[in-house]
């Protein structure tokens, strides 16, 4: 796979009062590309972070109704991607390090 898919794949990281209790069970949330698999996924994670990864779950998360004065719009769709690090990565140490 090309380095710039890679790079493509990851959007941002997701942080929010749930995700952050995920560190504890050694797991990382992703906002991803629409279009990727777990297996794109996986090997992204893989090659930014340089940590191995056991698991990857993803969910799309559709869009909520918005209103502006009389005008009904949504917002966008994304796929969010929950991934599940190997024990032995000091979780401490990667997210100090993303800071």
């Amino acid at each position: 796979m090309k380095q710039e898919r890679l790079l493509q794949i990851i959007q941002a990281a997701h942080v929010t009062e749930k995700t952050s209790g995920l560190a504890t069970v050694n797991q990382l949330a992703f906002k991803v590309e629409k279009t990727a698999t777990k297996e794109e996924i996986r090997a992204a994670v893989e090659s930014l972070l340089e940590v191995k990864v056991i698991a990857v779950n993803t969910v799309v998360i559709k869009g909520k109704a918005k209103r502006f004065r009389a005008r009904m719009g949504s917002r966008k769709d994304f796929k969010k991607a929950y991934v599940s690090l190997d024990k032995s990565v000091d979780m401490e140490a990667l997210l100090s390090e993303q800071s």
